[in-house]
């Protein structure tokens, strides 16, 4: 008797959880009782959830994708820093053991980051107690966050009733796509995967509190939504994507949905608007651009992401700026497209479904926040960036692979049996694009040159080239590049960020050759046109330390730079090296001190005051 109820029980909870999640009908055209294949596109979640559930023990499925991203991006574990990775290397809240305290505290002790993101910074503050700064330890991290988002993407693209084939080749395709490379291979790219996996979490325990309404699950979403938003703020969109999955399943939007999607809304805005006001404070730069200006750059950065979802050649790291003014007949023409391709989908629902809509939504509006609408710094660069859509790619790739499957099928049974080979051709083709790609972040010299290669006229791009020629005592081959920012800076003449930062490059390379006297006049330029730029300020302090005989005026300008930034050990250390240089050794020793407090690591800053220590004893201080 017992056995017998508990059978009963079982029947009656599986009614139960098949009603739960099958779809209302539209409100506007009845729901066939047997889709045909078009309308199969819609991805219907009338499947039970133990159906629709991934099969992650499938080893060869779940060791195929492993493959895939060891394979792509095998050269990421021969990778280096570059560029913004600086904000990791010399970062004194990453290197002690207080920085953990103050990384979700006291957000400005973070030299050079902007942004409030504990949770990035917090993972690099683990992986430096492991490995210090040994770039193969935070590659290897980064490459196994990527596999984890691979496999939340398969997940999730099966939670949403996905066939398993279109599931697992949506995630493959993901993961050895080449505009993913930029994030996964990056160090500081950590944020977008960090983002990226707390945000499909969220996705995937929101769908299970909406079938079976357990409190639990949506405490625990909140936590992955706040989570993702710690990592990057670019999350905040998420409340919008619940509600475009809420009317892709049914059809509408209820008042239930709105009232369990606000509290997510009203969580993210004062994350955000808080995030934002922290760094309005910190980045200064602004734009301006009229409210239609910025719709037109919005409309042509869309379309540039969406062409390099099919056809990811010449990647660069800096795009070009491009031509969004209102007189361009191609900016009209970004929108009037957009606009169109909305249009045709929304007409279109009744027959191929919701899903490419809600897809094509999902691309536009996780890329929302970085389409120019808002100021960021990054626009002094480029508007477009291949790391911005990492998590939004994954819509258009869902919806590719989907629309293939369906091609596929009508077919003749001939040829239907060459699209395995096709598909595995199209991985391969992708997977050797991106191990090129992830090529070029084995050192500053590689990054750089691909760079300029395809953006000669990149913003600092020659001269952070010459700056890692420097490094490698290619003297000759880093003035040729400085003077070549010379050259573009002079173009924009107002830019006096960009001339002073490119007068610094070339005074530097002077310098390295030994040409005082000119690298001494490049210096000076630089430090006239920006003259509250601490990095200019900085340059000019070391270059008449190491000159030597105007130590005093080195000194004031470090002061100013101590006063300007207290937190920066470089500015300590190079007040240290001035007191050393006028003979004053005590002075010197305390400046040391502080900048090792900031930064024990330091080693200038050690074998310096090992030197003073020397010629003190030596002198019987």
């Amino acid at each position: 008797m017992a056995r017998k109820n508990s059978n009963k029980k079982r029947r009656r909870n599986a009614a139960v959880a098949r009603s739960s999640v099958r779809p209302s009908p539209e409100r506007d055209t009845p729901t066939p009782a047997s889709p045909s294949p078009s309308a199969s596109a819609s991805f219907p979640l009338s499947l039970p959830w133990w159906r629709a559930h991934p099969r992650l023990h499938n080893p060869l499925a779940l060791l195929a994708l492993c493959a895939l991203v060891a394979v792509a991006l095998f050269p990421a574990t021969q990778a280096g820093f570059v560029w913004d990775d600086s904000v990791l290397t010399q970062a004194r809240t990453v290197q002690t053991l207080s920085g953990l305290r103050e990384i979700w505290l006291t957000p400005r002790s973070t030299e050079n980051e902007a942004h409030y993101w504990p949770i990035l910074y917090t993972t690099f503050w683990v992986e430096h107690k492991l490995w210090g700064l040994d770039p193969r330890g935070y590659h290897i991290v980064s490459l196994l966050l990527h596999l984890g988002v691979t496999l939340l993407l398969w997940r999730l693209m099966r939670r949403l009733g996905m066939p398993r084939a279109w599931a697992w080749m949506t995630a493959a395709v993901f993961a050895v796509h080449p505009t993913h490379v930029e994030s996964a291979t990056w160090v500081i790219g950590r944020k977008d995967l960090l983002a990226s996996a707390f945000y499909i979490g969220c996705a995937l325990v929101w769908l299970r509190f909406v079938e079976d309404g357990r409190r639990w699950r949506y405490g625990l979403a909140m936590l992955l939504f706040v989570l993702s938003l710690l990592s990057k703020s670019i999350a905040v969109t998420l409340p919008v994507m619940l509600l475009i999955a809420c009317w892709w399943r049914r059809g509408e939007i209820t008042r239930t949905d709105l009232a369990r999607v606000a509290p997510f809304l009203l969580v993210g805005l004062a994350i955000v608007v808080a995030d934002w006001f922290y760094y309005g404070t910190v980045e200064t730069i602004r734009f301006a651009l009229s409210p239609l200006e910025r719709v037109l750059a919005a409309a042509q950065s869309l379309w540039f992401y969406a062409f390099n979802l099919v056809w990811p050649l010449r990647l660069a790291v800096i795009y070009p700026h491009w031509d969004f003014s209102v007189a361009n007949p191609l900016a009209w023409g970004a929108v009037i497209a957009g606009v169109a391709v909305l249009a045709a989908l929304w007409g279109a629902r009744h027959r191929i479904g919701r899903a490419p809509l809600a897809a094509v939504l999902f691309f536009a509006v996780t890329l929302s926040p970085v389409l120019a609408l808002v100021d960021f710094g990054y626009m002094q660069f480029s508007f477009v960036a291949d790391r911005y859509q990492y998590l939004a790619g994954a819509g258009l790739i869902a919806l590719g692979v989907g629309a293939a499957a369906h091609a596929a099928r009508r077919l003749p049974g001939a040829w239907r049996a060459g699209v395995p080979v096709l598909a595995v051709a199209w991985l391969a083709t992708l997977g050797a694009l991106s191990w090129q790609q992830a090529g070029i972040y084995r050192d500053n010299i590689s990054f750089y040159s691909h760079i300029t290669s395809i953006n000669p006229k990149a913003r600092n791009a020659h001269s952070n080239l010459g700056l890692a020629y420097q490094t490698a005592g290619r003297y000759e081959d880093a003035l040729a590049a400085c003077r070549r920012e010379e050259q573009n800076a002079q173009e924009r003449p107002a830019d006096k960020l960009w001339n002073g930062w490119a007068n610094v490059c070339v005074g530097k390379a002077a310098e390295m050759l030994g040409r005082l006297d000119e690298a001494e006049q490049y210096f000076r330029r630089a430090y006239e046109l920006r003259p509250a730029f601490p990095p200019v300020i900085a340059y000019l302090g070391a270059f008449l330390v190491n000159r030597g005989d105007r130590p005093e005026e080195a000194l004031e300008l470090f002061k100013i730079l101590t006063r300007m930034k207290p937190g920066n050990p470089q500015y300590h250390s190079g007040m240290g090296a001035s007191f050393a240089r006028m003979g004053r050794y005590a002075d010197a020793l305390a400046s040391y001190d502080r900048a090792l407090a900031l930064a024990p690591y330091m080693e200038e800053a050690k074998s310096n005051r090992e030197w003073v220590l020397n010629n003190m004893s030596s002198q019987g201080e």
